[in-house]
């Protein structure tokens, strides 16, 4: 697997576009992605009961196993809310990108982002949904754009593309992603899209989609807020013209391995990009039980808030560590856990077999000062393990998010 310079036009027989049509004040804020070819689909979407439009939509287009050509995604406005007038409003915009593109209603998936509860300008975004199919491309470029449309309170753009080798036919996935704040585990909690050209049933796409998101997406926390909105799709258009993949076979296991490596990076990204974060966190939590205690425990740690304020003051308070471990619901022998902080800067353990140890305060801190910190959890209890990221909480969080709406 290569990574290259790309992102969602990477694939072959893929084209995007972003545009400005004037529901942000300034930033673009309507992105399409299109398949020249019928799309195999796969998507996953937000646990939150209260769910978009545009969400309810796309799951009734995905649950029906259509093929899919086209996805339009508006930034701004969430469509979240709003009542019997965000369906038609949703169905609307899918029906206006499926007249621009000669397909029916039912092959566009529609997604929405930004401020809940108010009607979509639906006088602004026909019009500028017509626009901006205008300038559907194959380019780096166009990729771009579109990875900047459907940006909100993001302050860079998220994309990737990688690209392997099957059956002497070059593979390639594509990806963009937007995220930043209501950011927490149990999918869906951001906008992701992922494009490849390869030839995959929907059914190993889906698999391989649902068993990823268990150990990218849906390990990110930033604050605990899963959004109305949010969804990972991905579209398989089988362009790249290698044998089809319907068993999970050796060439499967390699998709298996270049598509979770995408997701994981968009969601390390979302993170990374946190609402006023100043540190990327990993947990790792070694020696469990099973799969699904490291998952929990992992996750316990990256989501408590107490443990993200005690990063942003760089104090290596491992009791609220502990803390949350203990109150995941994951039972295990207290005396045999062992905690430890690193960075670029070194590596210390505060707590050993349960033990708490004295440690450098100094040298503890100048470990949190850096930007990027591991916290390793050591139990033993078994053999599995699990990783989860997150970032801290920050004085600058408060302020973008209580100013959200003005």
């Amino acid at each position: 697997m290569k990574i290259i310079d790309g992102g969602i036009t990477s694939p072959k027989g893929f084209k995007a576009a972003g545009n400005y049509i004037g529901i942000k004040k300034k930033r673009k804020d309507l992105a399409i992605v299109y398949s020249e070819f019928p799309a195999k689909a796969a998507a996953t979407f937000t646990t939150n009961v209260v769910k978009a439009a545009p969400v309810l939509w796309n799951q009734q287009i995905i649950n029906e196993k259509r093929n899919i050509q086209a996805i339009v995604v508006n930034s701004g406005n969430a469509n979240a809310c709003t009542g019997e007038q965000g369906m038609i409003d949703a169905q609307q915009m899918a029906q206006t990108m499926a007249d621009c593109l000669g397909l029916k209603k039912e092959e566009v998936l529609v997604a929405s982002t930004g401020v809940i509860g108010v009607p979509l300008p639906m006088n602004v975004i026909c019009p500028g949904i017509e626009k901006t199919a205008l300038k559907l491309s194959v380019s780096r470029e166009a990729a771009k754009e579109a990875a900047q449309a459907i940006m909100t309170t993001d302050t860079f753009s998220k994309e990737i593309a990688v690209t392997f080798e099957l059956d002497g036919k070059m593979i390639t996935i594509g990806g963009m992603a937007k995220g930043s704040g209501m950011i927490h585990p149990n999918m869906a909690t951001m906008l992701s899209f992922i494009t490849t050209d390869i030839n995959i049933s929907r059914e190993l796409l889906d698999k391989a989609l649902k068993e990823s998101i268990e150990d990218s997406y849906n390990m990110i926390s930033v604050d605990g807020d899963t959004s109305t909105n949010d969804m990972v799709v991905a579209l398989a258009n089988g362009a790249a013209e290698n044998v089809l993949i319907d068993t999970e076979n050796e060439d499967y296991e390699q998709f298996k391995t270049a598509f979770h490596f995408v997701n994981t990076y968009l969601a390390q990204q979302i993170v990374r990009d946190g609402e006023g974060a100043g540190k990327f966190i990993e947990v790792n939590v070694k020696g469990a039980k099973s799969k699904c205690d490291a998952r929990t425990l992992a996750k316990s740690i990256i989501t408590s808030n107490l443990v993200k304020t005690a990063f942003f003051g760089e104090d290596a308070n491992w009791g609220r560590i502990l803390c949350a471990m203990g109150y995941s619901g994951v039972t295990f022998d207290t005396s045999k856990v062992t905690i430890q902080f690193a960075s670029q800067s070194g590596n210390i353990t505060v707590m050993k077999n349960g033990t708490p140890l004295m440690f450098d305060e100094d040298y503890a801190y100048q470990i949190l000062h850096e930007k990027d910190i591991k916290v390793i959890a050591l139990l033993e209890e078994g053999s599995e393990e699990a990783t989860a990221w997150g970032c801290d909480l920050s004085y600058e969080y408060v302020r973008i998010n209580g100013e959200y709406r003005t």
